[in-house]
């Protein structure tokens, strides 16, 4: 019961605080310029995330060095709540899927902020989601890409898809493999999970604990050794993890 009640009060706090810098945020962007408006989403993005990490009581422990170049960063996938913490540790800019953009509140603060939208089926929107990569990363940012392009609950990742080494090969750019995982295996977003079970579940415990591992960036021409080089890094680190959590009990 104490549980839920947790859950329930962080999923009013959640709700209730997103919701209202949005209106803030969507009332003054009809006084500024697309310029402006582009700048300050990039802002309020960054506060709601910080103030998000607080209100769900998010336990973050990181290892290795967070990167100082920008880059194409790869990472395993376990929840929606990934791109969350990874951007809670660095700027950068996450691909989500297209249905993303639809998700109430969560949709809106994402196409403020600068995320990029793809449908992985469409060949012209997978090449419009290139450019637009090529961009953010001449500005200095970087992308987050989860190459998995599903959540999962294994103790290791399921296979990468191509994509995001290829394009790193086209575009020259460097890939920053990153390792995440929750200490809790149920706080994965997986299977017929929906969203508000989900979060009570989740977010019902007095902190969620999370590992994140930066790993040095790695340069290549060839796209098979950047995808073989991330998974292997990634999949030993994960079990690392499990390995420490386990311990502890």
């Amino acid at each position: 019961m104490l549980s839920l009640l947790l859950g329930l009060t962080r999923l009013i706090i959640f709700v209730l605080f997103v919701s209202f810098f949005s209106i803030i945020f969507y009332l003054m962007s009809f006084f500024r310029s697309e310029e402006n408006n582009s700048k300050r989403g990039l802002l309020l993005r960054d506060f709601l995330i910080r103030g998000l990490n607080i209100i769900l009581g998010i336990r973050t422990i990181i290892y290795g060095e967070k990167p100082t170049i920008q880059g194409l960063i790869v990472a395993n996938h376990r929840s929606y709540f990934d791109p969350i913490v990874i951007v809670n540790q660095i700027h950068a800019f996450p691909v989500g899927k297209k249905e993303v953009a639809s998700w109430p509140m969560i949709g809106y603060i994402c196409k403020i902020s600068g995320v990029l939208f793809v449908d992985r089926k469409c060949p012209k929107s997978r090449q419009e989601t290139a450019e637009n990569i090529r961009e953010v990363l001449a500005k200095g940012y970087s992308i987050i890409n989860f190459p998995e392009g599903t959540t999962d609950v294994l103790p290791t990742t399921v296979d990468f898809n191509y994509g995001s080494f290829v394009m790193a090969t086209k575009i020259k750019a460097a890939v920053i493999p990153i390792a995440i995982d929750y200490k809790e295996k149920t706080d994965a977003f997986v299977g017929d999970d929906t969203f508000i079970p989900h979060f009570l579940k989740c977010f019902g415990k007095w902190t969620t604990e999370i590992k994140i591992t930066f790993f040095p960036p790695i340069y290549s021409e060839d796209a098979t050794y950047l995808l073989n080089t991330s998974k292997k890094m990634i999949d030993e680190e994960l079990i690392r993890y499990r390995k420490d959590w386990n311990n502890e009990n």
